[in-house]
């Protein structure tokens, strides 16, 4: 009898993938796969209208594909020696926003290059990743100086960002610095420290005009935040003391700009989630537009081009930060579940690249990436499902949006990099 030989790769073609042989091709696919899903649900929503965003969704993840695979065979540690250039680029461009940026939907955030309307900010977020990446692969963020150090690097290119404003894109410089922070060997104990002045701008604002449960909540809060600071920080005394008097300040300062600066429509823009029934026609519209889409879908979904509010144009916006009500409408709770399972095993991959990745370089650059994806994916599908503001964050891979799909894909090809010349390990 004859064994059956094992089929082999002609010898050109062997040698012509060999530069990608170490890639993670799961988490490459899974990103194209969600790209075509985003082409076919904007074609869904525009289709009424006849416009051809979703071949342009399609063209733009196409060459953002093709810069991926580029970028997957290029090595990744010779950033290292470039992260103040990226970091020095990255902050000119969002300079160049504020004094020569086009304005559109109220905020000041695209420089026109030849008719091509580029977003700096979308791309701040992978430069900003690369910079503190270098910085923690230096020296780890287990001392408070190196933390001090990070955190004024990530801020200037977030105040940046905020003054356009872009709220969104802010918050994900958030999340990103944080995520990293932790990675990086930072205390526990001092993230939660360095959010803590948010959230006590918030218990204030919500507990504050409840007397009694509320300012106990509120006292109890303040007293965690001083235990916190007294197991964490080096100096005991003024460790505990600076923090706690931070927390009633931010609180206070939360509590008058709620009071006497915010108008009511911007109060009205926060809350709204809350109960967009109090404005129907108004600043609930959308939230109420979008919650009766998804549900309308039930388990199957009204089948594509089918849906009624996406055919019938009831949610403004839905092609871009909206996408996912079209996909619960259309494709039902199956089609959403698929989705969120697509986005839990990019992110699965992303922490299987950080754990096995050769240097804290490359580690830290897969989490910073991690930190992006999982923060825009919670927040936007909260938002459409009126768990959380309206905010202006995109869905990967899936909203409409040029430089926001590039950015995607050059993370990814980052990523891919890391895992292309990692040390080999088995998972």
């Amino acid at each position: 009898m004859f064994r059956k030989s094992k089929p082999v790769l002609p010898p050109y073609l062997k040698g012509l993938l060999q530069p990608w042989k170490d890639m993670d091709w799961l988490l490459f696919t899974v990103p194209i796969c969600l790209t075509i899903l985003g082409g076919l649900m904007i074609g869904s929503v525009e289709a009424n209208a006849k416009l051809t965003d979703w071949w342009r969704h399609w063209i733009t993840g196409s060459i953002g594909i093709g810069l991926a695979m580029l970028i997957a065979r290029w090595r990744y540690d010779q950033l290292l020696q470039w992260k103040w250039w990226v970091y020095g680029i990255t902050n000119g461009m969002l300079l160049l926003v504020m004094f020569f940026g086009t304005e559109g939907l109220g905020a000041q955030r695209w420089i026109n290059v030849f008719g091509f309307y580029l977003q700096p900010s979308e791309f701040a977020k992978l430069g900003i990743i690369i910079t503190i990446a270098a910085l923690l692969h230096q020296r780890s963020a287990s001392t408070i100086p190196m933390v001090i150090k990070v955190l004024t690097v990530a801020g200037i290119p977030w105040v940046l960002v905020f003054v356009e404003p872009n709220l969104g894109t802010s918050l994900v410089f958030g999340a990103i610095t944080l995520g990293m922070l932790y990675w990086g060997n930072a205390n526990p104990g001092w993230l939660l420290l360095l959010v803590s002045p948010v959230i006590s701008a918030i218990l204030f604002n919500m507990l504050l005009p409840v007397w009694g449960i509320g300012i106990a909540a509120i006292a109890l809060w303040i007293a965690l935040v001083g235990v916190i600071a007294w197991k964490t920080l080096p100096w005991k005394t003024y460790g505990t003391f600076a923090p706690v008097v931070l927390n009633l300040v931010a609180g206070g300062l939360g509590r008058f700009l709620w009071e006497f600066v915010l108008k009511d429509y911007q109060k009205d823009r926060l809350m709204m989630f809350r109960n967009p029934e109090q404005d129907p026609l108004g600043g609930g519209y959308h939230l109420i537009q979008s919650r009766i889409a998804i549900g309308a879908g039930e388990f199957w979904g009204r089948g594509l081009y089918k849906g009624t509010q996406t055919q019938l144009n009831f949610i403004p916006e839905q092609h871009t930060d909206f996408i996912f009500t079209a996909i619960g409408e259309e494709l039902g709770f199956i089609g959403a579940a698929a989705v969120l399972l697509a986005f839990l095993l990019i992110c699965y991959r992303l922490l299987v690249i950080a754990q096995n990745a050769k240097d804290d370089f490359g580690s830290l650059i897969a989490i910073g990436v991690f930190s992006m994806i999982i923060f825009q994916v919670t927040i936007n599908i909260g938002m459409t499902i009126n768990l959380s503001p309206v905010t202006g964050i995109p869905l990967p891979w899936l909203s409409y949006g040029n430089a926001a799909l590039l950015m995607n894909f050059l993370a990814l090809g980052l990523v891919e990099s890391v895992a292309n010349f990692r040390q080999r390990l088995k998972f």
